[in-house]
Formats: structure tokens, C-alpha cells, sequence
């Protein structure tokens, strides 16, 4: 991060601005793969099913 210019007066209204913007799309991205981790959880859970019904099926074969 480049050093900030005194000479320029500190806008601190933009910098609020910045950062809630900022916050909102990382909050929305959370979002977003929170919801991807819940759908591989539920396909790994399904794939766990799967295999130990193959596997029951297998040994009574």
C-alpha cells in the first residue's frame, strides 16, 4: 500500500462507502460458497448411501 498524500484532506465519508461496498460482496460471496459447500456435502453424503448400499449388496451376493 502506497503511503497517502497529506496534502489531500482524509474523505472519510468515501472510505465508509468503500469499505460497505467491499463488505457486501464479501458477504455475498460467503454466501455463494457456503451454498456450494452444502451442495457437496449433500452429494458426498449420497455417494457415502450409494456405496454402502452397494457394499451390502455385494457381501449378501
Amino acid at each position: 500500500m502506497m503511503p497517502r498524500d497529506t496534502d489531500e484532506p482524509f474523505d472519510h465519508a468515501a472510505t465508509g462507502v468503500r469499505l460497505a461496498a467491499e463488505a457486501a460482496l464479501l458477504e455475498a460471496r460467503a454466501g455463494l460458497l457456503a451454498e456450494a459447500i452444502d451442495a457437496v456435502d449433500a452429494r458426498i453424503e449420497a455417494l457415502s448411501l450409494a456405496l454402502s448400499r452397494l457394499r451390502r449388496t455385494s457381501a449378501t451376493e
